[in-house]
């Protein structure tokens, strides 16, 4: 299935229209596959067990959720950015920043976002071109989530200390996802019957936390109900949240079958 682009518009990090080429390498970075999402490995936090771990990382602020699992290709212009970038590229791989989302403000200058999300995803960096004219397009992709504890404002771009959370499919998520996985099937063809879905079929996981997660990130909804789909718990608990929002959906394109078409994905689901 070809990579359906995220449409996160920040003035300074925005997605430009993509070409065929381009469209090719992003794929090629799709299919490559990011072993930590979803993995068990991601599953646990760092550390021994009943360890916190906290690390500083660079962040983000956007005006949109991003899940584990999605690739967020960014065109970087802001000066801000293009040091974050650069400052990035000097450290050892995996390298890569926290996208938050913004709850309070908006997304220009380094003072705008007055309130963000207690949790957010962390973006693995994959690829990086660098303009002649100091701009970037680089392709990252969200492998694992973390709780912001504190902001650090003392350089150009935002930092802060964050808490990763570990990625438990949660008591008896098997029933949840096949009950989600039916609602989810018919929620497609009422969107397809509105001129609001995908063409071709989605491929969906059966693993539950990764199922959990391409629900989210593609269903028609506010960025505060992404929200608190990103900061469930575990997989149980998101599938079921998700069974409640698809119910609901369902019943309101059931009685406005020609509602307007809205946007069917926040970014490309990685299901590797």
């Amino acid at each position: 299935m070809a990579p359906t682009l995220p449409l996160a518009h920040p003035p300074g990090a925005r997605v430009t229209p993509t070409s065929q080429c381009e469209k090719s390498r992003l794929t090629k970075i799709i299919n490559r596959g990011v072993e930590c999402c979803g993995s068990a490995s991601c599953r646990r936090a760092p550390g021994s067990a009943g360890e916190t771990v906290t690390e500083r990382i660079a962040l983000f602020p956007l005006g949109t959720v991003l899940f584990p699992g999605l690739v967020l290709p960014l065109h970087l212009f802001e000066e801000r950015y293009r040091r974050l970038v650069a400052d990035l590229m000097e450290t050892p791989e995996p390298r890569g920043f926290g996208v938050v989302n913004i709850e309070l403000g908006h997304e220009v200058g380094n003072d705008a976002a007055r309130r963000l999300s207690g949790v957010g995803c962390f973006a693995e960096l994959h690829d990086v071109t660098r303009h002649a004219d100091g701009r970037y397009d680089i392709v990252a992709v969200g492998t694992r989530r973390f709780r912001l504890k504190e902001q650090d404002r003392s350089r150009p771009y935002l930092r802060g200390e964050v808490e990763y959370l570990p990625e438990e499919p949660g008591p008896d998520p098997v029933p949840a996802a096949r009950h989600v996985r039916w609602l989810f099937g018919r929620y497609l063809e009422r969107l397809r019957t509105a001129g609001a879905g995908p063409a071709e079929e989605i491929d969906l996981p059966a693993d539950p936390v990764r199922l959990s997660y391409l629900i989210a990130s593609s269903l028609i909804t506010d960025g505060h109900e992404k929200q608190r789909l990103l900061e469930c718990e575990d997989a149980a608990l998101r599938l079921r949240a998700e069974r409640d929002l698809l119910r609901r959906e369902n019943r309101i394109l059931g009685a406005l079958p020609t509602l307007p078409a809205g946007q069917f994905l926040d970014g490309s689901f990685h299901p590797n």
